[in-house]
């Protein structure tokens, strides 16, 4: 159950409902999303509901242990047995194709999640909770499944219990989050993808350098829609439900270098990064400086590994990796000078980087390193042409890049426009969006690209 699907939006409703009437009795919340999560589940395929409740159960009682027990043999035991059972889970259902079973679903985001428990105990940055229901509503909550945000369950678990009706500006912000993600996937990202990117990438060789360069500049936004627009209508969902989840998106193309992309760009994966995976690497205390350079590359190349084991992922990984780290050296090169306020400095900086970021992405989408050779090979050849750029997907891509670098106190001031405006005008506002929907859009919305990682 995709959450750009109509069925998505009926099962919403339905949780919504349950959920409020049910509120004021936590124990019956908390039943109604621990229900719809396995429901959600159960949607993709009926092991889940065998599979997320054992493993969140057995995550349960080893934050319990942890939180119990200060021998450090013991306690490593632990956590070393929550890390194995949430890698174990996503190499699964990813890296393992011979095993006997094929679970349509990754499993990425929700190890992800469990894991920021079982690590923040152990490191004694947070305390177990008391309630297996909480518990369980929180790893397996349903509009963080297919692709984040990766949200902290000790920043989660406490939000259930702070009761208070949805406000009307809470309310009317929900649904303009929902809108806005429908818009970016369905009518942005799936139309640039349809009408030119998708053949490119599949047989560049058939295009001339300026139609491939023209896909990889709209994958480039192509990817962003679709990944922020997942996260739009996950934020909106869980605010209807009176939850706040972490942004992961903060207009990432404004970057000014490479470390500052990854504090805009799926935030919530590369701080996960960071804390727990970069500061847990060994020599970062060293005297030896090169151990900061290589973690990053390290860090990074992982990092590609886990969209999938292939050597475009990793090559994608690397090269970040390698940026990150050059980064890092010009920083101590420069010590205390700061770069330039100009605004055409910030300029040049934005489109460099942006560019860096666009070579990685050719990587990234490419199916196969040979592919991605080609595709390269195609951008540098010299020929011209302009024959499949059609006029639709030049106006969409136009405004998807236009969208994108609008002033921050614009997109503001139309969220307070929304929130403001009378419950029957918001309503207008979506019902007029679902026809732009159906008009505009494809008759089958494609998967989010990240559902599958």
């Amino acid at each position: 159950m995709l959450l750009s699907n109509p069925a998505y939006f009926a099962f919403l409703l339905v949780v919504f409902f349950a959920f409020w009437l049910a509120r004021r009795f936590r124990l019956g919340a908390l039943t109604v999303i621990l229900f719809a999560n396995y429901f959600f589940y159960a949607r993709w395929a009926l092991a889940y509901l065998a599979l997320i409740p054992l493993a969140s159960t057995c995550d349960f009682y080893i934050g319990r242990g942890l939180g119990r027990t200060s021998d450090a043999r013991l306690r490593r035991a632990l956590i070393s047995a929550s890390l194995f059972l949430n890698v174990g889970l996503i190499a699964s259902v990813r890296y393992l194709p011979h095993l006997p079973w094929v679970l349509p679903l990754g499993l990425s985001f929700y190890a992800f999640q469990s894991l920021t428990y079982t690590l923040d105990i152990y490191r004694r940055d947070a305390e177990p909770t008391p309630s297996l229901l909480a518990y369980l509503a929180s790893a397996s909550f349903f509009p963080t499944t297919i692709a984040g945000p990766i949200t902290r369950l000790p920043n989660l678990i406490p939000q259930w219990s702070k009761w208070q009706v949805i406000s009307a500006e809470d309310g009317g912000r929900a649904l303009f989050l929902i809108g806005l993600g429908l818009v970016k996937k369905l009518l942005i990202a799936d139309f640039l993808a349809d009408n030119l990117i998708n053949r490119v990438f599949d047989l560049p060789k058939l295009y001339s350098g300026t139609e491939v360069l023209a896909g990889v500049y709209g994958y480039a936004f192509q990817l962003y829609y679709d990944f922020s627009g997942y996260t739009d209508i996950a934020l909106g969902s869980a605010l209807l439900l009176g939850i706040k989840l972490p942004p992961n998106f903060n207009r990432p193309y404004f970057a000014q270098n490479i470390a500052d992309f990854w504090r805009r760009w799926h935030i919530s994966f590369s701080n996960w990064l960071r804390d727990y995976l970069y500061f847990s690497l060994p020599g970062l205390r060293s005297r030896w400086k090169i151990f900061t350079y290589a973690n990053l590359v390290v860090t990074m190349a992982l990092g590609g590994l886990w969209h999938g084991a292939s050597w475009t992922f990793l090559v994608w990984g690397v090269w970040h990796g390698c940026g990150l780290a050059a980064q890092r050296g010009w920083q101590v090169v420069r010590g205390n000078a700061k770069p330039s306020p100009h605004w055409a400095a910030r300029f040049g900086r934005a489109l460099a980087t942006f560019h860096f970021v666009l070579f990685g992405w050719i990587f990234f989408r490419a199916s196969s390193i040979a592919t991605a050779r080609d595709v390269l090979a195609q951008i540098f050849s010299g020929t011209v042409s302009f024959a499949n750029v059609t006029p639709a997907f030049t106006i969409v891509l136009t405004i998807a890049i236009l969208a994108h670098y609008v002033p921050r106190h614009w997109y503001d001031r139309a969220l307070d426009l929304f929130c403001a405006a009378p419950y029957y005008a918001q309503a207008a506002a979506m019902a007029l969006l679902v026809v732009a929907i159906q008009h505009a859009a494809g008759s089958t919305p494609a998967p989010f690209i990240y559902s599958r990682f």
